[in-house]
């Protein structure tokens, strides 16, 4: 059974782990990031606005899956839509955009490094130690 939630969990949104926007390919997104113990990330994006993600590509694999909303893969010519609870590997090397419509929410797993957090001083361990309501 499927439980529909408006937004991420508030734990999930932790201000320290909050993308910065220079690391952010779509415009109107709001995003956060973990890391693996291995330089891997998982990110959370919610996109508020209709937008195009621009092209790019990584030098490791990205896999994604649409928890609601809809967006739609640009890769190659071809216009792959995901709908919720779809997914979608996207293997290193590939040059990717998209198109995402408002209201969608996406989890990505990255195979290295892509986003930096809006505050440089937030280490991993930090948001630890914040204090939990």
């Amino acid at each position: 059974m499927r439980f529909p939630m408006a937004d991420f969990p508030t734990f999930m949104k932790n201000p320290l782990n909050r993308i910065a926007l220079s690391s952010q390919h779509t415009p109107g997104v709001e995003g956060y990031v973990y890391d693996g113990a291995d330089g891997s990330q998982m990110g959370f994006w919610t996109c508020r606005e209709t937008a195009t993600s621009s092209e790019h590509f990584h030098d490791y694999d990205e896999y994604m899956v649409v928890v609601e909303g809809c967006y739609t893969l640009l890769i190659d010519g071809r216009r792959i839509s995901l709908k919720p609870g779809q997914e979608y590997l996207i293997p290193k090397g590939i040059p990717h955009g998209g198109e995402v419509v408002a209201g969608t929410r996406t989890i990505h797993a990255f195979g290295g490094t892509r986003a930096t957090r809006a505050h440089p001083g937030a280490l991993p361990d930090a948001a630890m130690k914040q204090p939990r309501g």
